[in-house]
Protein backbone atom coordinates (compact mmCIF):
# COMPACT_ATOMS: atom_id res chain seq x y z
CA UNK A 1 0.00 0.00 0.00
CA UNK A 2 1.31 3.36 -1.06
CA UNK A 3 1.92 6.15 1.45
CA UNK A 4 -0.41 8.15 0.78
CA UNK A 5 -3.04 5.67 0.69
CA UNK A 6 -1.82 4.40 4.17
CA UNK A 7 -1.73 7.91 5.51
CA UNK A 8 -5.28 8.87 4.21
CA UNK A 9 -6.55 5.71 5.34
CA UNK A 10 -5.23 6.34 9.07
CA UNK A 11 -6.68 9.78 8.52
CA UNK A 12 -10.57 8.38 8.30
CA UNK A 13 -9.97 5.72 10.60
CA UNK A 14 -8.95 8.38 13.04
CA UNK A 15 -11.58 10.96 11.84
CA UNK A 16 -14.23 8.27 13.15
CA UNK A 17 -12.60 7.54 16.33
CA UNK A 18 -13.40 11.20 17.05
CA UNK A 19 -16.83 10.74 16.07
CA UNK A 20 -16.41 13.16 13.34
CA UNK A 21 -17.91 13.15 9.68
CA UNK A 22 -17.09 14.57 6.04
CA UNK A 23 -19.21 17.40 6.63
CA UNK A 24 -17.73 18.26 10.17
CA UNK A 25 -14.32 18.63 7.95
CA UNK A 26 -16.10 20.61 5.46
CA UNK A 27 -17.39 22.77 8.00
CA UNK A 28 -13.96 23.30 9.25
CA UNK A 29 -12.33 23.63 6.19
CA UNK A 30 -14.97 25.91 4.73
CA UNK A 31 -15.73 23.40 1.72
CA UNK A 32 -18.33 21.81 0.63
CA UNK A 33 -18.91 17.61 1.71
CA UNK A 34 -18.71 16.78 -2.00
CA UNK A 35 -15.35 18.21 -2.05
CA UNK A 36 -14.08 16.73 1.51
CA UNK A 37 -15.56 13.62 -0.01
CA UNK A 38 -13.11 14.42 -3.65
CA UNK A 39 -10.51 14.92 -1.88
CA UNK A 40 -10.24 12.06 0.11
CA UNK A 41 -11.47 9.41 -2.59
CA UNK A 42 -8.59 11.19 -5.04
CA UNK A 43 -5.89 10.92 -2.05
CA UNK A 44 -5.27 14.95 -3.04
CA UNK A 45 -5.02 16.22 0.84
CA UNK A 46 -2.54 19.05 0.79
CA UNK A 47 -0.38 19.44 3.44
CA UNK A 48 -1.78 22.23 4.65
CA UNK A 49 -5.32 21.11 5.00
CA UNK A 50 -4.42 17.74 6.69
CA UNK A 51 -2.38 20.36 9.09
CA UNK A 52 -5.99 21.81 9.40
CA UNK A 53 -7.58 18.19 10.18
CA UNK A 54 -5.10 17.36 12.82
CA UNK A 55 -6.01 20.80 14.56
CA UNK A 56 -9.83 20.19 14.49
CA UNK A 57 -8.89 16.84 16.04
CA UNK A 58 -6.51 18.00 18.39
CA UNK A 59 -3.49 16.15 17.44
CA UNK A 60 -0.40 17.01 15.37
CA UNK A 61 0.66 15.47 12.16
CA UNK A 62 3.27 13.92 14.10
CA UNK A 63 0.72 11.66 15.98
CA UNK A 64 -1.10 10.89 12.66
CA UNK A 65 2.40 9.73 11.22
CA UNK A 66 2.97 7.31 14.07
CA UNK A 67 -0.47 5.76 13.62
CA UNK A 68 0.54 5.29 10.37
CA UNK A 69 4.25 4.04 11.43
CA UNK A 70 2.58 1.69 14.27
CA UNK A 71 0.19 0.18 11.39
CA UNK A 72 2.68 -1.08 9.04
CA UNK A 73 5.28 -2.15 11.97
CA UNK A 74 2.21 -4.70 12.94
CA UNK A 75 3.49 -4.14 16.55
CA UNK A 76 0.82 -4.65 19.15
CA UNK A 77 -0.79 -2.26 21.63
CA UNK A 78 -2.85 -4.41 23.93
CA UNK A 79 -2.10 -7.90 25.00
CA UNK A 80 -5.13 -10.41 25.38
CA UNK A 81 -6.52 -11.16 28.76
CA UNK A 82 -4.62 -14.53 28.53
CA UNK A 83 -1.35 -12.89 28.14
CA UNK A 84 -1.79 -10.31 31.01
CA UNK A 85 -3.17 -13.11 33.19
CA UNK A 86 0.00 -15.21 32.45
CA UNK A 87 2.39 -12.00 33.25
CA UNK A 88 0.21 -11.67 36.85
CA UNK A 89 0.79 -14.61 38.11
CA UNK A 90 4.69 -14.61 37.86
CA UNK A 91 5.60 -11.60 39.54
CA UNK A 92 9.54 -12.25 38.29
CA UNK A 93 8.36 -12.38 34.47
CA UNK A 94 5.92 -8.82 35.54
CA UNK A 95 9.47 -6.97 36.50
CA UNK A 96 11.05 -8.26 33.64
CA UNK A 97 8.33 -7.16 30.92
CA UNK A 98 8.31 -3.60 32.61
CA UNK A 99 11.79 -3.55 32.33
CA UNK A 100 12.67 -4.61 28.95
CA UNK A 101 9.67 -2.08 27.55
CA UNK A 102 11.38 0.42 29.23
CA UNK A 103 14.31 -0.63 27.60
CA UNK A 104 16.60 -2.14 29.95
CA UNK A 105 19.25 -4.73 28.39
CA UNK A 106 19.91 -8.33 29.99
CA UNK A 107 22.95 -6.63 31.18
CA UNK A 108 21.24 -3.91 33.00
CA UNK A 109 18.83 -6.25 34.71
CA UNK A 110 21.52 -8.32 35.85
CA UNK A 111 23.20 -5.53 37.63
CA UNK A 112 20.16 -4.26 39.11
CA UNK A 113 18.08 -7.40 40.25
CA UNK A 114 18.91 -10.71 41.92
CA UNK A 115 18.60 -13.09 39.08
CA UNK A 116 20.74 -15.42 37.30
CA UNK A 117 21.84 -14.83 33.82
CA UNK A 118 20.13 -18.62 33.08
CA UNK A 119 16.99 -17.02 34.63
CA UNK A 120 16.64 -13.81 32.63
CA UNK A 121 17.02 -16.04 29.66
CA UNK A 122 14.29 -18.18 30.59
CA UNK A 123 12.09 -15.33 31.34
CA UNK A 124 13.03 -13.83 27.95
CA UNK A 125 12.46 -16.84 25.86
CA UNK A 126 9.16 -17.07 27.55
CA UNK A 127 8.21 -12.91 26.65
CA UNK A 128 9.41 -14.11 23.06
CA UNK A 129 6.84 -16.91 23.23
CA UNK A 130 4.25 -14.32 24.34
CA UNK A 131 5.10 -11.90 21.09
CA UNK A 132 6.17 -8.94 23.52
CA UNK A 133 9.53 -8.71 22.55
CA UNK A 134 11.78 -10.97 19.68
CA UNK A 135 15.14 -12.00 21.66
CA UNK A 136 17.76 -12.05 19.16
CA UNK A 137 21.46 -13.41 19.06
CA UNK A 138 24.07 -13.05 21.83
CA UNK A 139 20.32 -12.41 23.77
CA UNK A 140 19.39 -8.95 22.07
CA UNK A 141 16.25 -7.32 22.86
CA UNK A 142 13.78 -6.18 20.18
CA UNK A 143 10.95 -4.61 21.40
CA UNK A 144 7.50 -5.50 19.55
CA UNK A 145 5.32 -3.38 21.23
CA UNK A 146 4.08 -0.64 19.16
CA UNK A 147 4.29 3.38 20.80
CA UNK A 148 0.84 3.63 22.28
CA UNK A 149 0.77 0.31 23.90
CA UNK A 150 -1.60 0.21 27.12
CA UNK A 151 -2.83 -2.32 29.45
CA UNK A 152 -5.70 -3.75 29.28
CA UNK A 153 -8.60 -1.91 30.50
CA UNK A 154 -9.68 -3.26 34.05
CA UNK A 155 -7.34 -5.79 33.15
CA UNK A 156 -5.36 -7.81 35.11
CA UNK A 157 -1.93 -5.37 35.23
CA UNK A 158 -4.55 -2.72 35.57
CA UNK A 159 -5.69 -4.19 38.75
CA UNK A 160 -2.64 -5.12 39.92
CA UNK A 161 -1.07 -2.04 39.86
CA UNK A 162 -4.40 0.06 41.30
CA UNK A 163 -4.16 -1.84 43.91
CA UNK A 164 -0.43 -0.77 44.67
CA UNK A 165 -1.12 2.38 43.75
CA UNK A 166 -3.87 3.07 46.25
CA UNK A 167 -1.69 1.22 48.88
CA UNK A 168 1.72 2.75 48.23
CA UNK A 169 1.37 5.71 45.19
CA UNK A 170 -0.31 8.27 47.52
CA UNK A 171 1.38 7.47 50.29
CA UNK A 172 3.62 10.62 49.89
CA UNK A 173 3.17 14.23 50.70
CA UNK A 174 4.78 14.93 46.91
CA UNK A 175 7.19 17.76 48.52
CA UNK A 176 10.62 16.66 46.76
CA UNK A 177 11.16 18.60 43.67
CA UNK A 178 10.93 15.67 41.12
CA UNK A 179 7.57 15.26 42.81
CA UNK A 180 4.19 16.78 41.45
CA UNK A 181 0.53 16.20 42.83
CA UNK A 182 -2.30 18.57 40.80
CA UNK A 183 -5.78 18.08 42.33
CA UNK A 184 -8.28 20.04 39.72
CA UNK A 185 -11.99 20.21 40.74
CA UNK A 186 -14.63 21.89 38.16
CA UNK A 187 -17.84 21.29 36.42
CA UNK A 188 -16.86 20.35 32.27
CA UNK A 189 -19.78 19.81 29.58
CA UNK A 190 -19.23 16.28 27.73
CA UNK A 191 -17.23 18.06 25.05
CA UNK A 192 -14.75 19.98 27.52
CA UNK A 193 -14.45 16.43 28.81
CA UNK A 194 -13.79 14.25 25.74
CA UNK A 195 -11.75 17.84 24.58
CA UNK A 196 -9.37 17.16 28.11
CA UNK A 197 -9.14 13.40 28.14
CA UNK A 198 -7.51 13.79 24.78
CA UNK A 199 -5.09 16.33 25.63
CA UNK A 200 -4.39 13.33 28.91
CA UNK A 201 -3.87 10.68 26.23
CA UNK A 202 -1.19 13.42 24.46
CA UNK A 203 0.61 13.88 27.67
CA UNK A 204 1.01 10.58 28.36
CA UNK A 205 2.26 10.05 24.52
CA UNK A 206 4.91 13.01 25.40
CA UNK A 207 5.82 10.96 28.40
CA UNK A 208 6.64 8.43 26.53
CA UNK A 209 8.13 9.77 23.79
CA UNK A 210 10.77 11.47 26.13
CA UNK A 211 11.34 7.94 27.88
CA UNK A 212 12.49 6.90 24.31
CA UNK A 213 14.46 9.42 23.93
CA UNK A 214 16.28 9.08 27.23
CA UNK A 215 17.26 5.10 26.16
CA UNK A 216 20.40 5.82 25.21
CA UNK A 217 21.31 7.82 28.47
CA UNK A 218 23.02 5.51 31.05
CA UNK A 219 20.30 3.74 33.61
CA UNK A 220 22.49 6.11 36.28
CA UNK A 221 20.88 9.04 34.61
CA UNK A 222 17.59 7.24 34.47
CA UNK A 223 14.95 7.15 37.09
CA UNK A 224 11.70 4.84 36.92
CA UNK A 225 9.12 7.32 37.16
CA UNK A 226 5.27 6.90 37.67
CA UNK A 227 2.19 9.26 36.38
CA UNK A 228 -0.89 8.73 37.19
CA UNK A 229 -3.71 10.62 34.63
CA UNK A 230 -7.00 10.10 35.31
CA UNK A 231 -10.36 12.08 35.34
CA UNK A 232 -13.86 10.76 36.24
CA UNK A 233 -17.09 11.98 37.49
CA UNK A 234 -16.43 12.21 41.22
CA UNK A 235 -17.52 14.01 44.15
CA UNK A 236 -15.95 13.96 48.12
CA UNK A 237 -18.08 11.41 49.57
CA UNK A 238 -17.68 13.42 52.80
CA UNK A 239 -20.11 16.05 51.85
CA UNK A 240 -23.12 13.52 50.80
CA UNK A 241 -24.44 14.22 54.39
CA UNK A 242 -25.47 17.67 53.55
CA UNK A 243 -27.36 16.52 50.25
CA UNK A 244 -30.79 16.95 49.81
Amino acid sequence: MAQTTLIISTLKKTLKSHGKTYADVAAHLGLSEASVKRMFAQQTVSLNRLDAICQMLDMEITELMQKVNDSTARQISELSDEQEQQLVSDRELLLITIMVINNWTLEEILQAYNFTEAQCIQHLAKLDRLNIIELLPNNKIKIKISSNFKWRNNGHIQRFFRESIESEFFNSKFSKPEEKLVVLNGMLSHESNAIFQRKLERLAREFDEMAKEDVTLPLSERLGYTSVLAVRDWRFTVFDVYKR
